[in-house]
């Protein structure tokens, strides 16, 4: 079921998540939910709170960056087949130089920033059928990864720009707040709870 995007400012997004157990109520069916909330919108990543629920867990699905000219083949096969879920995550390490890349993110429909993140991350999580793993990712990867993570955290990448950057795209925020903006996919806007 393809569920409503949550859009910025609704204090949702700004909620540290909840871990969560393996007896989670619906938990297999929230995150086939999300996924396909996530294909419908054309995303890479969906973090529960974007759909309305305060907990730790996050989807990726990279595919999509896959087809970009600038990647090695490498590094096209990584993204290709890289499609998880991360429940209950923690980044234990974020190493290497910081490098910037044009983010979006499908809460803040109609803005993109370049956000400074490191290369490299080190990350425990439960998959969905609640194994825990410890894993390191670089790139796009862990780009991604980042991004959703800070989801779970409270956290928007509209944060992690700089306080001039905000000032010009503060009259986007406030529309994506009254709903005066119009993705092609579903969303609730703090303004307009009822559409």
């Amino acid at each position: 079921m393809i569920l409503p995007i949550i859009g910025y400012g609704d204090p949702v997004l700004r909620k540290m998540g909840e871990e969560i157990s393996k007896d989670y109520p619906n938990l297999k069916e929230t995150i086939a939910n999300m996924y396909e909330t996530m294909y419908n919108a054309y995303g890479v990543g969906l973090a529960a709170p974007q759909v309305g629920l305060a907990i730790r867990l996050f989807i990726v699905d990279c595919e999509p960056f896959s087809d970009s000219d600038d990647l090695s083949k490498e590094e096209a096969e990584q993204l290709k087949g890289f499609k998880k879920t991360f429940i209950n995550a923690k980044i234990l390490k974020e190493e290497g130089e910081e490098w910037g890349f044009n983010e979006g993110c499908l809460s803040i429909p109609e803005v993109r920033e370049d956000v400074f993140r490191h290369e490299q991350i080190t990350i425990e999580y439960y998959d969905e059928d609640f194994n825990k793993k410890t894993e390191v990712y670089d790139g796009l990867i862990a780009r991604v990864i980042q991004h959703e993570y800070d989801h779970i955290e409270g956290i928007l990448f509209t944060d992690r720009i700089s306080s001039l950057k905000k000032r010009l795209i503060s009259k986007k925020l406030q529309n994506i707040m009254e709903g005066k903006t119009r993705p092609d996919y579903k969303m609730k806007f703090v303004a307009k709870k009822g559409r």
